[in-house]
């Protein structure tokens, strides 16, 4: 049942909607010259304008009223102590530890888990790197020009939005390829042209059973050592996964294999361990980078007011849309096609 503060907050936002509705929002902006200025918010090269949505100022007091009935700054505050905020699972949601470059230690059951989370990622920075140089080789010695991502969900659509968002840092020795699909079509005209001599391939399951990942991965170990031989699947595989003893039924060495934890959710798990494709397209240094914007949003976003937090305002004008003016669609438009993945990787959140 919702709380009776929250339901006085939506009936005011009703209110506000029926006196703001027949204004044309060209007139917001013929009173106020200023409005792009005040309805728009900056974090860095980052810019959020809000000025064409329906809104004014009054707006932006009673959505962040709402946000406040509806108890937001408690549970953010409880998000990023880590408690046990997945109620389903009865897990922390701590992605946020994974892009904590700078700040100090985060707790999980009373552990600091940052001392893991460094470790993985220089384990995962050192491979990448090794790939990227030509140090680590397939079995006959030749240097690996293609690899293959096996996953699917959080697994494949993270790491494949961000290699084709960021595809201008990309290697250009390298080409990476994302299969997700069970249908053989996928994996097979993945295959097409791929020398297995000069490809590796990173399976992505945390538990090593997903049936479609591992389908696919079962495919690409027969493409290799059909023609490289049997031993030559250690050379050609990596992994994403807690589950070792599985991981070494398969053929891959515990060297190659990348782990994270439980309360990491798949949906965000791009800047995890999952995210190794993108860290050998790129390079370490750039996938710090790209952790060190994460990290700027996650500090605004428990610092910022409420209404200049470009998170909270983003969701706030969504409940605006959808839960006053009962717009059911809400549409995202890449404004460039290296972002086209970005809707679908969207859709999983």
């Amino acid at each position: 049942m919702t709380r009776p503060d929250v339901r006085a907050a939506l009936a005011a936002l009703e209110d506000h909607r029926r006196d703001i509705a027949d204004q044309p929002t060209l007139d917001l902006f013929a009173a106020d010259p200023g409005r792009f200025e005040r309805f728009s918010l900056r974090l860095g090269d980052f810019l959020f304008d809000f000025s064409k949505h329906k809104a004014n100022a009054r707006t932006l007091e009673l959505l962040a009223s709402l946000a406040r009935a509806a108890g937001l700054e408690a549970r953010r505050a409880a998000l990023f102590s880590g408690e046990k905020v997945n109620a389903t699972e009865h897990r922390p949601a701590l992605h946020m530890a994974l892009r904590n470059l700078d700040g100090g230690p985060i707790l999980v059951d009373a552990q600091d888990v940052m001392p893991q989370v460094r470790d993985m990622r220089a384990k995962v920075a050192a491979f990448a790197e090794a790939v990227r140089s030509g140090a680590i080789r397939g079995a006959r010695g030749d240097a690996l020009t293609d690899i293959v991502n096996i996953g699917i969900g959080g697994s494949d659509l993270g790491p494949a939005m961000a290699v084709r968002a960021l595809s201008p840092f990309c290697a250009p020795h390298l080409r990476l390829h994302f299969v997700s699909n069970v249908d053989g079509a996928d994996l097979g005209d993945t295959l097409v042209g791929l020398d297995p001599a000069k490809t590796l391939f990173i399976v992505s399951s945390k538990t090593f059973t997903t049936q479609e990942t591992m389908a696919n991965a079962a495919s690409a170990r027969k493409f290799v050592a059909d023609a490289l031989g049997e031993a030559a699947v250690a050379d050609h595989f990596a992994a994403v996964s807690t589950r070792l003893d599985k991981v070494a039924e398969f053929g891959i060495r515990p060297d190659r294999v990348f782990g994270f934890w439980d309360w990491v959710g798949g949906r965000y798990s791009m800047w995890s361990a999952i995210g190794l494709s993108l860290v050998i397209a790129i390079g370490a240094q750039n996938f710090e980078d790209f952790l060190r914007g994460g990290q700027d949003i996650d500090q605004h976003f428990v610092s910022a007011p409420l209404d200049r937090n470009i998170p909270v305002v983003m969701a706030l004008l969504g409940v605006w849309r959808r839960n006053v003016w009962g717009e059911a669609t809400h549409v995202v438009i890449p404004y460039d096609q290296r972002l086209a993945r970005f809707p679908a990787y969207l859709q999983q959140l």
